[in-house]
């Protein structure tokens, strides 16, 4: 007796219809038939009462069908026993940041056994991946959830000016947002990240000024590229200054209280899973 031929069993008596039934196991009807044969050979018992018009399980097909039910449970069981853990598919930008890779450190503690892969994507894809079930989870900023997902917050990402090495500002511990009124500004364009490029266009008109219009690039490697051989410039996250080198450009921070972004964790709205609950706790403890 094979598993396969139980599968069968159970599908025709549940579909009392052999072409259903095939259907069902995206085979042809006569391997059903064939397995179904072989199978009532080996039990030397007729296990379905066939006619043109119906098909219906005999007394011995009755009594075989929980046990048949009971058999492929214990062996999915079995197969789940020794499978590998699905692990977590989470969403993040192209640098991570020191605060991810804590929050992963801490992830693996809690659950080693548990593999993580991370998914690099633009913000509005971790979204759009979140709830459609392609992603457990994504790591966003300022992001606006779409229904069947909530955003959970965790921690603040504060920004630096970046600006070139020669200029005189970049010699100072720190500077207020009123000493850059002289430079142009190169953002991303606004449809990209349009939270960052609004946080920072309207500190700047609480500080007194409009920002001069700089070149925008998508790139962040382009737009440092500029900065170091023009006079503009630019934001960066505090947390990816510190893995950027350059000769020609310089990262001050702003004075207190200074810019920042929020990273949440977009999870569906739905109740989490242990494994998600665990992610939750680990970012609490980066």
């Amino acid at each position: 007796m094979e598993l396969r031929q139980l599968t069968y069993f159970v599908a025709v008596a549940e579909e009392l219809h052999f072409g259903r039934a095939a259907e069902r196991l995206h085979i042809v009807q006569s391997a059903v038939s064939q397995q179904i044969q072989r199978l009532e050979r080996e039990l030397r018992a007729e296990l379905f009462d066939r006619t043109p018009r119906r098909v219906r399980l005999t007394s011995a097909g009755e009594r075989l069908l929980p046990e048949a039910r009971a058999v492929l449970a214990a062996a999915e069981k079995a197969r789940a026993a020794v499978a590998p853990p699905p692990g977590l598919r989470i969403g993040t930008g192209t640098r991570p940041g020191r605060h991810l890779d804590r929050a992963l450190a801490a992830f693996a503690e809690r659950l080693p056994d548990v593999p993580v892969e991370l998914v690099v994507l633009p913000a509005e894809e971790r979204l759009g991946k979140v709830a459609g079930g392609q992603l457990d989870a994504a790591f966003v900023r300022a992001a606006e959830p779409p229904p069947g997902v909530r955003v959970l917050p965790l921690w603040a990402d504060p920004l630096m000016a970046a600006l070139p090495a020669a200029h005189p500002l970049a010699a100072r511990a720190e500077i207020d947002l009123i000493e850059l009124a002289g430079l142009p500004l190169a953002l991303t364009p606004r449809r990209t990240n349009p939270a960052l490029v609004d946080l920072v266009v309207d500190a700047c008109r609480r500080a007194g000024f409009e920002p001069l219009p700089g070149p925008a690039s998508g790139f962040l490697q382009d737009t440092l590229a500029a900065v170091g051989v023009r006079p503009l410039w630019t934001v960066v996250y505090a947390s990816h200054a510190r893995v950027l080198h350059s000769s020609r450009v310089a990262f001050v921070p702003f004075r207190t209280p200074g810019l920042a972004l929020f990273t949440g964790l977009a999870v569906p709205a739905a109740d989490p899973t242990p494994d998600l609950d665990a992610l939750v706790l680990a970012c609490a403890d980066r």
